[in-house]
């Protein structure tokens, strides 16, 4: 275990002004978006779009880390430069997303539990020599009802906390993303309660099994609305209500926290993020680890096209940038103008 280069990646990850990109999506979630802009989905398409991505100019004055996927981390640029290298090469740290995804919690109806414990501490070996210095494990918590049980948050907390334990013996900085989904049509009050016994229930394993939190990044979701219900939080009150859990549940200790968009638009993404940034008083770094809300206008001008490339950068570029400022509370609506 090498703290001192896990202190330099977690500085890394969260420097000012700069989070992280989110392309860690599995073969067949990315099928699913291939499909909305009519692109089959090849092990040759996913590399181009990954390296459109990539390699769009200036990208690590936003962007301070990749999460990608096993796939991806083994691909390379059309130049023969492997992804994890040329990031590397570029200023942004490659990560690598570890879990084998949600399967459906035994005795436990409408729940899940994330698996890929299973020899992890080899994979993580293999993914250290290959360049990755952060990893992420993705928890999904669902609000119904009677759910989330207190039996899904333990079990989902102990396999994130040991998963931190593996990364962390390999030199690896682990990533827990706890997602409370908004799907549902609950209100803003049960999604903050569920958030904050989500929270309480990390790090409480966390500490059981040892984990350093000096070396750990927080991937969270926002206190936001059931996507279903009429009556949706407004930006302050996603804010407040968030910046309350975390500070509740979330020791100082911690190098930073990353939100996830987690459904939301591109723009109330960004919205919510510059708000809490603007209030202040946070004692950890807030940004972002956006996927689709950095992505989609990307993947949407880019369909598969090569002579698209450029105007995709350019929309993605915009969007990390949007990000960015968010991330330091200086993003207005004003700029959300499409890029000169």
């Amino acid at each position: 275990m090498d703290a001192r280069l896990m202190s330099e990646t977690a500085r890394a990850m969260v420097a000012p002004g700069k989070g992280l990109l989110a392309a860690d999506e599995s073969a067949g979630t990315a099928k699913k978006r291939f499909d909305s802009v009519k692109v089959e989905s090849t092990e040759e398409s996913r590399r181009a779009y990954r390296e459109m991505l990539f390699t769009t100019p200036k990208l690590s004055d936003f962007v301070s880390g990749v999460i990608l996927f096993d796939e991806t981390l083994r691909q390379s640029t059309k130049d023969g430069v492997n992804f994890a290298k040329y990031l590397e090469k570029n200023g942004i740290v490659p990560g690598i997303k570890v879990d084998a995804g949600a399967h459906d919690m035994a005795l436990h109806p409408g729940e899940k539990v994330t698996e890929g414990l299973d020899k992890l501490a080899e994979r993580m070996k293999e993914y250290f020599g290959m360049g990755a210095r952060f990893a992420k494990w993705r928890a999904v918590i669902t609000i119904g009802d009677g759910i989330p049980t207190q039996a899904c948050l333990d079990a989902n907390a102990h396999a994130l906390a040991r998963y931190s334990a593996i990364c962390q013996e390999a030199s690896i900085v682990p990533i827990v993303e706890p997602e409370v989904l908004l799907d549902g049509a609950h209100g803003v009050e049960t999604s903050e309660e569920v958030h904050e016994r989500t929270l309480e229930t990390l790090f409480h394993e966390l500490a059981t099994q040892g984990v350093s939190l000096e070396h750990v990044i927080l991937k969270a979701s926002m206190v936001v609305s059931g996507n279903k219900n009429a009556k949706q939080a407004p930006v302050a009150e996603v804010a407040e209500r968030t910046l309350r859990v975390l500070k509740r549940t979330v020791p100082a200790a911690l190098p930073g926290v990353v939100f996830l968009s987690g459904g939301q638009t591109d723009e109330n993404a960004t919205a919510h993020l510059d708000a809490m940034n603007r209030m202040g008083g946070a004692p950890w770094p807030l940004t972002f680890s956006y996927s689709r809300a950095l992505q989609h206008v990307a993947l949407d001008a880019w369909r598969g096209n090569a002579a698209n490339i450029p105007a995709a950068q350019k929309a993605f570029a915009h969007r990390a940038r949007m990000n960015s400022l968010a991330a330091r509370g200086q993003w207005t609506k004003d700029l959300e103008k499409a890029p000169a």
